[in-house]
């Protein structure tokens, strides 16, 4: 397989190309972004600068409003692969405010803004004395239907983590993106810090995008883009039929069968299993995106938690003949479901 390279003298962008037939799309293989200028840079509610900071030219994003915004990368429709960029935060907020900072990478992003995945971090809440704050030293969001506060209520401690992080310190951070998971890495490790499986974003694919907050200024340096094939899924797949599901929780395992019937964005049916029989479900689908409550009995013989009734919440993809993600037995069990298509 050939390839070629093809730089630009723009001090904020090097490409290596590939032929389009190595990704199905005419993409390079890898983007180099420079940031030492502003120049190519898509401004959406925000202000950038050319700057130097910590011993290294950067680019400097400033907020004046809460309304949402960022800074998107030219050419960079990015669907899988990873993401790597040094970044940095100083909170500019009056001594006495509380104000642990927000900066991060946006991916598969609109170029609107109205729709964006998100990884960001807190490095104030990482010095934090309150254990709670700690752990939301990295977060996870989608917007604009599942920012950091639904998520947070909905499923706590899924997508945030504590990570060792310092105000006004250049930190390294790789996104590691492939089909509906991506993974945050931090520093070097080789560990990642945040893994989320199932990520909640309308879109498969959209630009790269460098996401600061009010009150503060986000520095951003030497961001690489290493595009790869595109994992095999698509959004769309058909929730009705009958689904054989088993969950793998906290508290133990659970199977049953749900029954689905779609009208629209909306889902009814019934649960049959280890927690009741002919439970109805009711629930939302939006784009092969589902999200399904129903009333469970909590098992009488079970040693976590009192037996009685309790809602139970699922939330993930379907793909085809198969389905994954998250579910949640209010105040009983929390884990993971799959599920695969029997009729």
């Amino acid at each position: 397989m050939w390839r070629c390279t093809l730089g630009i003298d723009l001090g904020l962008v090097f490409f290596t190309v590939l032929p389009c037939s190595a990704f199905g799309r005419d993409l390079p293989a890898v983007q180099t972004f420079a940031l030492e200028e502003t120049k190519g840079l898509i401004e959406r509610n925000v202000k950038l600068e050319p700057v130097e900071y910590e011993g290294r030219k950067a680019v400097r994003l400033t907020k004046e409003s809460l309304d949402d915004g960022f800074a998107l990368l030219p050419d960079s429709d990015f669907q899988d692969g990873t993401i790597e960029a040094d970044i940095a935060l100083k909170v500019t907020t009056p001594p006495g405010m509380r104000m642990p900072g927000f900066v991060g990478i946006a991916f598969r992003a609109r170029t609107d803004g109205s729709h964006y995945e998100l990884f960001y971090l807190r490095p104030g809440n990482s010095q934090s004395d309150d254990q709670a704050m700690r752990n939301h030293s990295v977060q996870y969001c989608a917007e604009p239907d599942h920012g950091w506060y639904a998520l947070r209520r909905a499923w706590p401690a899924v997508y945030e983590a504590y990570a060792d992080l310092q105000l006004e310190a250049w930190t390294h951070v790789k996104i590691e993106v492939a089909g509906r998971s991506a993974k945050l890495y931090l520093n070097g490790s080789a560990k990642p810090s945040l893994v989320v499986d199932g990520l909640k974003g309308a879109d498969l694919h959209g630009a790269v995008a460098l996401w600061g907050y009010a009150g503060e200024e986000s520095y951003f340096s030497k961001l690489r883009i290493t595009h790869a094939s595109p994992q095999p899924v698509k959004n769309g797949a058909e929730a009705g039929g009958v689904w054989d599901v088993k969950f793998g929780t906290d508290a133990g395992g659970f199977q049953g069968s749900l029954k689905l019937n779609r009208e629209g964005n909306n889902l009814t049916g019934t649960w049959s299993g280890d927690l009741g029989e002919d439970r109805p479900v009711a629930g939302a689908w939006r784009d092969g995106y589902v999200e399904l409550t129903f009333t469970a009995s909590w098992p009488k013989d079970w040693p976590q938690g009192a037996p009685g009734e309790v809602t139970t919440s699922l939330a993930g993809w379907i793909d085809g003949t198969s389905a994954k993600g998250r579910v949640k037995v209010e105040g009983r069990a929390d884990g993971q479901w799959t599920a695969t298509r029997k009729e």
